[in-house]
Order: structure tokens, then C-alpha cells, then sequence
């Protein structure tokens, strides 16, 4: 059957949103790995208070497992929730909850590699954004597979239990796409839905084998 219930979290706000944001349309970049980057100031505010918000989840309710991805912004968001919430469910730590990998263009924004590979930013607005494979990186399509790999082990790790994801944009984007069984050619269907908010909570309930969507990219708790 699966999960009955999925919290899916975007991390809170990270140092490299802030730097992306103060960048604007102005080349960047980013030197520090996508795995090192943590959490802003904000960020962590935002982490505590998606803590006291599962704290005032009734019991029938809170998480019962967390399943996490590796880089730390993600780790940092559930330690901060953690001890903001008192609570300590067991954790496992997925590579495949990873961000979407962008290979050879990573460090730069938009503006940087308009400026440095205008090949690529020529194939990327031809392919779109949902289609893109970077080189050395990932597409939406790809982060689709991980995640179907990651629902497989929740059906049997997490059978009738409730779990709580800790992840990034993509991969919450991503999830829902993969949760509504939508075919892969029907990707670009996701920017209707984007953008995934820092410390967003979207919840599925799947009491009957059949995730139902409750509520997505909510932010009431900020």
C-alpha cells in the first residue's frame, strides 16, 4: 500500500538563494558545492517555525518517519524543526532526494551562463526548462526516476505510516508529478505549479492505497 500520509518540505531559505536573489540578472558564480550550501538566517527562523508547526500537528497526524535529502541546507532544516518540535523520528538519509544536478553549469546563474556557454542557454530556452538535461547534469525527467525508486521503498519501508520528506524545489515539484502518475512528456505541465516556496509544506493523504493531494506549497506556518 505506502505511506499513509506524505509531508513533502522544501529546506528553508539557503545562503545561495540569498547570493542568487542579490545577483539578480547580473552574471554569478557560485563556487561552493550544491551539497555544502547551508541555511540563510531567515532560513533557520523558517526552520523553527516548520517545527512548532509540526508540533501542533494532533498525534493522529505528525510524521512518524523522516526521510531526508543529504545536502546540508536539507539537514539543517529538519535539525532546526527538530529541536524546535522535541520530538525524534527515526531518519533516513536518500541520496536520490538530492536537488536536481546541474553537471558542468552548477556554479553559474542564468546570467553567467548566457555569458560563458551561450550554447547551452540557446538549448535549454529551445528544450525548455522542464525537457533541459545539462551537461554532466540532470532533467526533470530524471529526477522523476530517483523519486519512483524512492516511492518503491516508502511502499515497503513506510506501509501504512506517516512520513515526512525533507527535500528541495525540484524535488518536491517533482514529486507531485510522480504521485499524480503523469506521464514524463507531461512535465512541463509543472510550471503551473512552480515555484516551491523555502520551508513549503504540500501534503498527501493515501489512507486508501491513492495519494489525494490535502494542500500544496503552503506557507501558513511562516
Amino acid at each position: 500500500m505506502g505511506p499513509r500520509r506524505i509531508l513533502a518540505v522544501r529546506h528553508g531559505e539557503s545562503e545561495a538563494n540569498v547570493a542568487y536573489r542579490r545577483a539578480g540578472a547580473r552574471p554569478l558564480v557560485y563556487e561552493r558545492g550544491d551539497d555544502e550550501v547551508g541555511l540563510s538566517e531567515l532560513g533557520r527562523v523558517q526552520s523553527a517555525a516548520l517545527g512548532a508547526m509540526l508540533a501542533r500537528l494532533p498525534a493522529g497526524e505528525a510524521p512518524e518517519l523522516v526521510w531526508c535529502s543529504p545536502y546540508r541546507r536539507a539537514l539543517d532544516t529538519w535539525a532546526v524543526a527538530r529541536a524546535t518540535w522535541g520530538a525524534e523520528p527515526p531518519v533516513t538519509v536518500d541520496a536520490r532526494l538530492r536537488d536536481r544536478e546541474w553537471g558542468a553549469l552548477a556554479p553559474y546563474n542564468e546570467a553567467a551562463i548566457a555569458e560563458r556557454f551561450p550554447g547551452e542557454r540557446a538549448r535549454w530556452r529551445a528544450e525548455g526548462e522542464y525537457r533541459y538535461r545539462p551537461p554532466g547534469g540532470e532533467s526533470f525527467g530524471d529526477v522523476a526516476a530517483r523519486l519512483r525508486g524512492v516511492l518503491d521503498d516508502l511502499r515497503e519501508h513506510a506501509d501504512g505510516r506517516r512520513v515526512l520528506i525533507v527535500a528541495h524545489d525540484a524535488v518536491v515539484l517533482v514529486l507531485r508529478h510522480v504521485l499524480d502518475a503523469t506521464p514524463d512528456t507531461d512535465l512541463p505541465g509543472l510550471a503551473a505549479f512552480a515555484p516551491i516556496l523555502n520551508a513549503s509544506v504540500s501534503t498527501w493523504d493515501a489512507e486508501d492505497g491513492h495519494p489525494r493531494l490535502l494542500g500544496f506549497n503552503t506557507v501558513h506556518h511562516l
